[in-house]
């Protein structure tokens, strides 16, 4: 993709995007970068794992599939989320507020909280080490943030 802009999917069916009454229906096209792979784990009778298969489900296959990433993000949520943890009545009966909650959790893991394998040596100072964030690590702030700053900061966006 030029200039490394993220492409834009519309949540809306394709015939709401067309003309009423409109017998062209654009096929939907999925781009040729996008790739989803499948891994299945096959185990014995005891749970121990005797191999690996991964699948293509969409694209083509990908030799090492790097899933450690989205699996931390997931154990993550699933660890302070209890909406996401097994047979519990949890505080995420509308969508609304599971998405408060999802978008809450990520913004505390990627802005607030400070990763230990991001961090930075720190030559001749107090301190041995620079705690970092991951939107530090990709420039985005100078600083880890707090809940305060968050709740207290206004966004300025721009209209449709």
């Amino acid at each position: 993709m030029a200039g490394g802009a993220m492409p834009r999917f519309s949540n809306e069916p394709i015939a709401s995007r067309c003309a009423p009454g409109s017998a062209d229906v654009p096929p939907l096209v999925m781009p040729p970068y996008v790739r989803l792979t499948q891994t299945i784990k096959h185990r014995d009778e005891h749970g121990k794992l005797l191999s690996v298969e991964i699948r293509a489900a969409l694209g083509e296959v990908i030799t090492q599939p790097g899933t450690v990433h989205i699996e931390r993000v997931n154990g993550m949520l699933r660890d302070r989320l209890n909406a996401l943890t097994r047979k519990t009545h949890a505080f995420a009966k509308r969508d609304a507020t599971w998405d408060a909650l999802v978008h809450l959790q990520l913004f505390e893991h990627n802005w607030i909280r400070p990763h230990r394998v991001l961090r930075l040596p720190m030559p001749a100072q107090s301190r041995r080490y620079q705690p970092r964030t991951p939107a530090m690590a990709l420039g985005l702030t100078d600083h880890p943030w707090s809940w305060i700053a968050f709740l207290t900061t206004s966004l300025y966006t721009t209209p449709k």
